[in-house]
């Protein structure tokens, strides 16, 4: 499973053999079910998570009780409460699989490791944290600016992977709408 972030790291950066060494040597795979909630909200992130493959959602509960999707991740790509992960305090969300995924995980003291030994790691992470900075800013600027049926557009066109695979309620969370609402701008769509 190691192969597909190996090679991902390759568009970017030439990585050498001490480096995938590393890599398998401190990036454990597993292969978990759907609907598992791999770390709780309210406890310390455990792991960092690559997708290999499914698909992955960060949630956290409201006042009234009901979930909140902030976020959903597909391959490839990695995946955790990043902020508690990195400094280790208690999360405010939940990271659950959406699909059965095949994953590497890393622990915290892994994940240190891997930045102290290897620039190209530490080159990388850097990437991926800046890359995951613009792709925050820019979903707030969307929540914020653009009417729920563009945001849904904008999803389609982007990951129609992500519709294909997650639950709608899931889907309508992550846009900031209601199911109802969703399934509202989905028929106007066909029609």
């Amino acid at each position: 499973m190691h192969e597909q972030l190996i090679k991902d790291i390759s568009i970017k950066y030439k990585i050498q053999t001490q480096d995938i060494e590393l890599c398998k040597k401190l990036f454990q795979p597993v292969l978990m079910p759907k609907n598992r909630i791999l770390e709780e909200e309210g406890k310390i992130p455990q792991h960092l998570y690559y997708i290999v493959s499914g698909f992955m959602r960060l949630f956290y509960y409201n006042d009234n009780g009901d979930e909140v999707t902030i976020h959903i991740n597909c391959p490839h790509g990695f995946f955790t409460s990043f902020s508690e992960f990195t400094n280790q305090i208690k999360a405010l969300v939940n990271v659950e699989t959406i699909t059965e995924c095949q994953l590497l995980r890393i622990t915290k003291q892994d994940y240190d490791t891997l930045m102290r030994e290897s620039s190209i790691w530490k080159d990388y992470g850097m990437y991926v944290l800046l890359d995951s900075m613009s792709y925050n800013e820019a979903r707030s600027k969307d929540l914020a600016t653009l009417t729920a049926e563009q945001r849904y557009l904008k999803l389609m066109n982007s990951h129609p992977d992500i519709l294909q695979n997650v639950p709608l309620q899931y889907i309508a969370s992550f846009l900031g709408i209601k199911p109802e609402s969703l399934s509202r701008i989905r028929r106007s769509l066909i029609n």
